[in-house]
């Protein structure tokens, strides 16, 4: 069995036995929210020396994971703290508001500040004015001007990651169906744009955008 493979299934493992009260293994899938706070996650916002990444832009309001307010990233840690997956299936409640823009990273590590520059962003965006909508897999695979979602109504947000084969289904609808080739060279800028394991992330994109996630939950794969 490959390191990566061994990594996620003990991650697995801690997960089903955290502390964490909505934490449960069911058939594999294991929630990475507790719906209380922020447990499990970390941010690299700051108020220091990244004035415009603050900390207040992920917040818990109502059961749900509020991002609005800034550009910032928060990061999926799990109980140990060094969450990592390679081949997995995630899933989640996604709404955006009018004019809101956001992402949810895969294969990317914690950085400190600005545009991550390790793994895919599936965007996450029906109304902002950048043309790359929901559903895509931003600048790789984009799904262009017509966004498979709604403002203010909830949606299903899946993406499964096996090999080096990525499918993004929103409501149940493939939107996103990618292999990457073989010498696959990644998007001019983009050099970290390449499959390969990492954690997950939630993008904070600028002060006007406002969008909530919830039942987040995650399946390791072989």
């Amino acid at each position: 069995m490959k390191l990566s493979a061994l990594s996620a299934l003990s991650l697995l493992a801690a997960l089903a036995t955290a502390t964490l009260p909505s934490l449960r293994a069911e058939e594999g899938w294991v929630s990475m929210f507790n719906g209380k706070d922020l447990t499990g996650w970390k941010t690299n916002a700051s108020t220091e020396d990244k004035p415009d990444e603050k900390t207040t832009v992920f917040t818990v309001e109502d059961g749900k994971l509020k991002v609005s307010g800034g550009r910032a990233h928060i990061f999926f840690v799990g109980p140990t703290g060094d969450a990592k997956f390679k081949n997995f299936e995630f899933k989640a409640k996604m709404m955006t508001t009018p004019g809101s823009n956001s992402g949810i990273y895969f294969h990317t590590n914690f950085e400190e500040k600005g545009w991550l520059s390790k793994g895919f962003e599936c965007q996450v965006n029906a109304t902002h004015s950048d043309r790359k909508k929901t559903g895509g897999l931003y600048s790789v695979a984009d799904v262009l001007d017509n966004a498979p979602n709604k403002d203010n109504v909830w949606c299903d947000y899946e993406i499964k990651v096996e090999g080096k084969h990525v499918v993004i289904k929103i409501d149940g609808k493939v939107t996103t169906d990618w292999t990457q080739p073989e010498g696959w060279e990644p998007p001019k800028g983009m050099p970290g744009r390449s499959i390969g394991e990492g954690t997950i992330a939630l993008q904070g994109h600028d002060p006007k955008s406002t969008t909530f996630y919830k039942d987040l939950s995650i399946r390791p794969l072989k």
